[in-house]
C-alpha cells in the first residue's frame, strides 16, 4: 500500500466538485468553504479515502493524474490543451529518455506533458522570445516538481537551437515557417516534426514549405472531444465542448534529394483501398 507523503501533491475533490491541488506539508493547512483539512490528517495515510474538514464536509484525496495538473496551471493565453497534448505525445513518439525541443514555452502545459513523459533520462528543451513567459513556465513546471527535466531558454527560434539529433520537436508559435530551417538542423535523420496552429491559411502556408526545407510525410489532423453527462439515469453529451483547438501537423525529417518523390506520393488523392484491411468502415 503506498501511504502519502509529505512534499507529495495531492488532489482534493469536494462534494459538489470543487477541485484543490495542494502539495503536502508537515503542520501544513487546505482552507476551502468547506472547511479546513489538516495535511497532517493525510501524511502517512492511503489515497483514495475522504478526509473531513473541521466543519464535518468529506473531501476525496487522489493522486492527481497529468490532466490535472495541466488543467490546475497557471496560464497566461491559450495552452495546448490535454486532447492535443495526448495526440502529439502519440504521433511524435515521446518516450522516457526522448530528447524534445519546443517553442515557444508560452505557461509551460506542454512542457509539462512532455518533462512527464521523457523522465527520468529524457529532457525538454522550451524556447520562447518572452522572458515573463519563461519565468512563468518555470514556475509552473518548479511548482509539479518537473523543472529538473526541462531547460528554459530565452531565444527567437529563427535564430537557431543550440541542441542537435533531438528524437522530436514541437512549434507553437506564430510563424513556424521561419523556424524549418533551424528545426531540420536540429532534428536527427527521420525525427518527429509537429506543430499546431490555429487557422487553414496557416496550416496552407506551412505544408508549402514544408518540402524545401527537407520534411516530408505531412499530415494534418484536428482532435475533438465530446464529453457525456456521466449519470447512468440520463447519459447524454455535456450542453458544450471544446472543439476547434488548433489544427495539428505532423512531418518527418528526410534527406531533401528524396522530398521530390514524397511530394508526388503525396499529391495522389486517397481511395478506400488505401486503408489497411482492418479499417472496417461500417463499424
Amino acid at each position: 500500500m503506498v501511504l502519502a507523503q509529505a512534499g507529495d501533491l495531492v488532489l482534493f475533490v469536494a462534494r459538489d466538485y470543487k477541485r484543490f491541488l495542494v502539495r503536502l506539508e508537515i503542520g501544513g493547512r487546505l482552507e476551502t468553504h468547506h472547511g479546513v483539512i489538516r495535511h497532517d490528517d493525510v501524511i502517512g495515510q492511503p489515497l483514495g479515502r475522504a478526509f473531513p474538514s473541521h466543519l464535518g464536509h468529506p473531501l476525496l484525496a487522489l493522486q492527481p493524474s497529468i490532466y490535472d495538473l495541466v488543467r490546475d496551471i497557471r496560464r497566461a493565453g491559450q495552452i495546448v490543451f490535454p486532447k492535443d497534448a495526448g495526440y502529439l505525445l502519440l504521433k511524435m513518439n515521446i518516450y522516457p529518455g526522448c530528447r524534445v525541443i519546443e517553442a515557444g514555452a508560452g505557461s509551460g502545459a506542454f512542457a509539462l506533458t512532455l518533462a512527464r513523459y521523457v523522465m527520468p533520462t529524457g529532457h525538454v528543451y522550451s524556447y520562447d522570445v518572452r522572458e515573463d513567459m519563461l519565468n512563468l513556465a518555470r514556475r509552473n513546471l518548479e511548482r509539479v516538481g518537473l523543472a529538473d527535466y526541462v531547460d528554459f531558454k530565452l531565444r527567437d527560434v529563427q535564430e537557431g537551437f543550440d541542441e542537435h539529433e533531438v528524437d522530436a520537436l514541437f512549434l507553437d508559435v506564430k510563424s513556424p515557417t521561419a523556424a524549418l530551417e533551424p528545426a531540420w538542423r536540429a532534428l536527427k535523420g527521420g525525427g518527429f516534426f509537429g506543430a499546431i496552429l490555429p487557422t487553414a491559411n496557416q496550416v496552407i502556408g506551412l505544408l508549402h514549405r514544408l518540402p524545401e526545407h527537407g520534411f516530408g510525410y505531412p499530415e494534418v489532423e484536428e482532435v475533438l472531444v465530446r464529453p457525456y453527462k456521466a449519470v447512468p439515469a440520463r447519459l447524454r453529451p455535456m450542453d458544450r465542448m471544446v472543439a476547434h483547438t488548433g489544427f495539428l501537423v505532423f512531418a518527418r525529417k528526410v534527406e531533401k534529394s528524396v522530398i521530390a518523390d514524397m511530394e508526388r506520393a503525396t499529391n495522389i488523392e486517397f481511395d478506400h483501398e488505401d486503408y489497411p484491411a482492418d479499417w472496417d468502415e461500417d463499424e
